[in-house]
């Protein structure tokens, strides 16, 4: 039966497979995009990772607002508009660390060793996890403006300085997450990988212009302060909020950007081949 439809015309079943046109694979931007979405949908289903964007924020601003804000500020309600821009680079800081952790985990289960055997670009895994979490830094951000308005702060800046001061602190967490991805995949556990970003992150938050001016601070300490990159990131955050940022603030900022991908982003995906 089989021979005498091949002789009527039908071509074999494995020529069949062979001349077949094959689909085109998916563009590094498309697969990226996939992966995103697959990062989002998680959230979705597991929204306890949303922990860290709605108590970190309201956390610390609140208890330091109302803590210190009379021994720092003078008064709360003119602390919080010292505070708020902080608080917002902070956060964004903060949830940086649980990119690594996120991706270690994800090495830890296998899944990334089903993504290698995927006809796309190596990039595309990598991009699309932190493309998820920028959604993520953004909600952050959302919570600490909310939070920043509901307690009275009025930058002079208006919406413009303050969308404009978002997304540069969201640009430098997407370049410092390509930092914590590099990291994960060196490491591969997440508690190690959480653990260092958090020795990291803390003391680079705190040793800084966040919550106190750095003139208040002893001499040995304000060199440190001075060369910090979250110390520049606020300053700029904080001009463009309040109306008087400058080229070389955001310019700092930016080229910082630039660096940490240049140098991170390579590093990371040279790491994803090499498995």
């Amino acid at each position: 039966m089989t021979a005498a439809a091949t002789t009527a015309g039908s071509p074999p079943p494995l020529a069949v497979l062979v001349t077949a046109q094959q689909p085109a694979p998916p563009s590094a931007i498309s697969a990226s995009l996939s992966f995103a979405w697959r990062a989002l949908l998680k959230i979705r289903r597991v929204p306890v990772q949303l922990f860290d964007i709605a108590v970190h924020p309201v956390v610390f601003t609140l208890m330091f607002t109302y803590l210190f804000g009379g021994a720092i500020g003078g008064s709360a309600g003119r602390y919080v508009g010292y505070l708020v821009p902080g608080i917002l680079v902070m956060t964004l800081l903060v949830t940086t660390g649980s990119t690594g952790s996120t991706l270690s985990t994800d090495i830890a289960n296998g899944v990334f060793d089903r993504y290698r055997t995927l006809p796309i670009r190596p990039i595309a895994p990598l991009a699309g996890a932190l493309l998820a979490d920028l959604a993520r830094y953004a909600a952050a951000a959302a919570v600490v403006i909310g939070l920043g308005g509901a307690l009275g702060f009025r930058p002079d800046g208006g919406v413009p300085g303050t969308v404009t001061a978002v997304l540069l602190a969201l640009a430098f967490s997407f370049s410092l997450a390509w930092a914590w991805t590099a990291l994960a995949l060196v490491v591969k556990a997440p508690g190690a990988a959480l653990g260092i970003t958090q020795a990291v992150t803390y003391p680079l938050a705190f040793v800084s212009n966040i919550f106190v001016a750095p003139a208040t601070l002893p001499g040995w300490l304000q060199a440190f302060v001075h060369i910090n990159p979250v110390t520049h990131l606020v300053t700029a955050v904080r001009g463009l909020m309040a109306g008087t940022a400058t080229v070389g603030h955001i310019g700092y900022v930016l080229a910082a950007c630039v660096i940490l991908t240049a140098v991170f982003a390579p590093l990371a995906l040279r790491r994803y081949r090499a498995g």
